[in-house]
């Protein structure tokens, strides 16, 4: 390893230190009493990372003999990554010190969750993508599992490993057929060998590799996991599972199809259409007759990877330009409703059922106000930001010439307004009944509240984020 490989993975080393020493000091000295000191230290840890890498990052630059790449991209997606897994760790504390469920083992294996997407959006390597995506998804399981004494969490945690080890399978199927008619694991070697005619085999390869991460974004139809470990798993769990996550396996599909497949982008262009069509559609009308939050926002979420999904089945610089601004919205609206749905509880107990809500704007008029943008904002309604992040992405389609993906979308969209504004409607104009609880700690209200104005403040430039996607992308779309 040369110094400025070391260099280029900076950032990643001091996370895995990090995470490292914590749980030494942490397992030999105050254990669980030292669980809050290491969430707000995890958190100051993730922000300070994402200050430097927006900071310090110059051009694009590899390591390892390319298994590793530092490019605009890798630099958007991380410090989104990072930034949310601040925020949920943070608005988490109070909910998990409540329910007696905040382990001084939390905020490190968030920590090595966020540390293998970090690897994850840098991978350039088939062998570096796996191991970035196994650590992710190793910490994942765990957290899932972490309500020992829960059926439903013990559920959840399994389901997510067993679906999860078959996800990894296929994908690593599709990366051995990959590495033997290519004769290399390397994207760049890849791409050389797509010169001409391409072995049938590589196409198979790369059929099982996005079949392997559209497990991990939750797109349809692998998807089967999502609203089972959404609502067995603890809810800061479930807002960490929604936000992060997502971003880390978007950025590296993105980075597969364009770093190593990017010379047969009619290619995968159709199976993403595919898949995007499929998570539309299925999230869009299975969210309708859901009853608990948590597996309505399970849905959600599919039915928004399906939206990402548009952007890069684009096949252009503006789709993933459009994906990367769709990914940092979706982010931060699920920040800010998770901040909501862990404030809901009824006799100090958590609750979760939509019903909870009804006439819940009489008891909590502000709340409920910033709940409605949220909710208009996911379902797309102008002007809110949300209706931005989809134009984007189905402008890019458009361009790309296709329109019957860009109908789709907005088909699929104008479906899935219904369950969002079903929610909003019991909160208004529900039935007559006492309305849960919301009990906030001042950081989810300021969360809560900060992504409530950013729904509606955002239309004016989406804080310039715009031209640093530009840049990201077309970094990534040489």
């Amino acid at each position: 390893m040369t110094a400025s490989d070391f260099q280029t993975v900076l950032p990643e080393v001091i996370l895995a230190v990090w995470a490292m020493v914590a749980l030494m000091v942490a397992v030999y000295t105050g254990k669980d009493r030292l669980a809050v000191p290491l969430v707000w230290a995890t958190a100051g840890l993730f922000l300070a990372l994402a200050l430097w890498i927006s900071a310090t990052g110059q051009g694009a630059r590899t390591a390892f003999e390319g298994m590793f790449i530092d490019d605009p991209f890798a630099r958007f997606a991380k410090v989104t990554i990072l930034l949310s897994a601040a925020a949920v760790i943070v608005m988490a504390q109070d909910y998990m010190s409540r329910t007696n469920l905040l382990r001084f083992e939390v905020p490190i294996l968030v920590a090595l969750a966020v540390l293998g997407m970090l690897m994850m959006v840098s991978a350039g390597d088939l062998m570096s993508l796996y191991m970035a995506l196994e650590l992710q998804s190793l910490s994942l399981y765990v957290l899932a599992a972490l309500r020992r004494d829960s059926l439903k969490s013990t559920e959840a945690g399994l389901k997510y490993f067993a679906l999860g080890a078959l996800s990894s399978g296929i994908l690593l199927y599709g990366a051995s057929l990959t590495y033997g008619f290519a004769g290399t694991t390397d994207f760049a070697g890849i791409l050389s060998t797509l010169q001409g005619e391409v072995p049938l085999g590589l196409l198979f390869g790369l059929v099982f590799l996005l079949a392997g991460l559209a497990f991990k974004v939750s797109a349809a139809p692998f998807h089967m996991w999502t609203p089972d470990v959404y609502e067995g798993a603890p809810t800061p769990i479930t807002a960490f599972l929604a936000t992060a996550p997502k971003v880390a396996a978007m950025a590296l599909i993105a980075r597969l199809v364009h770093d190593a497949f990017g010379a047969v982008p009619g290619d995968w262009g159709q199976v993403l259409a595919g898949l995007a069509v499929a998570s539309m559609f299925l999230g869009a009308i299975a969210a309708i007759g859901q009853k608990d939050i948590k597996r309505l926002m399970a849905y959600s979420s599919i039915a928004h990877m399906g939206y990402a999904l548009i952007g890069l089945a684009a096949g252009t610089a503006y789709g993933v330009q459009a994906m990367l601004i769709y990914m940092a919205i979706y982010v931060t609206m699920n920040i800010g409703t998770f901040a909501f749905i862990l404030s809901m509880e009824r006799d100090g107990r958590p609750v979760s059922d939509i019903a909870s809500l009804n006439m819940f704007s009489r008891k909590e008029p502000l709340k409920a106000l910033a709940m409605l943008i949220l909710l208009f904002s996911l379902a797309g309604v102008p002007p809110m930001v949300g209706f931005f992040g989809k134009f984007y992405v189905l402008k890019a389609a458009v361009d790309a010439g296709m329109v019957w993906l860009a109908v789709a979308g907005a088909v699929a969209s104008v479906i899935g307004a219904f369950y969002y504004l079903r929610i909003v409607y019991f909160m208004y104009f529900g039935a007559e009944q006492e309305p849960a609880d919301s009990r906030m700690a001042p950081v989810q209200w300021a969360l809560m509240v900060t992504v409530a104005v950013i729904m509606l403040a955002g239309i004016v430039n989406l804080f310039g984020i715009e031209p640093v996607a530009r840049v990201a992308a077309e970094a990534l779309v040489r």
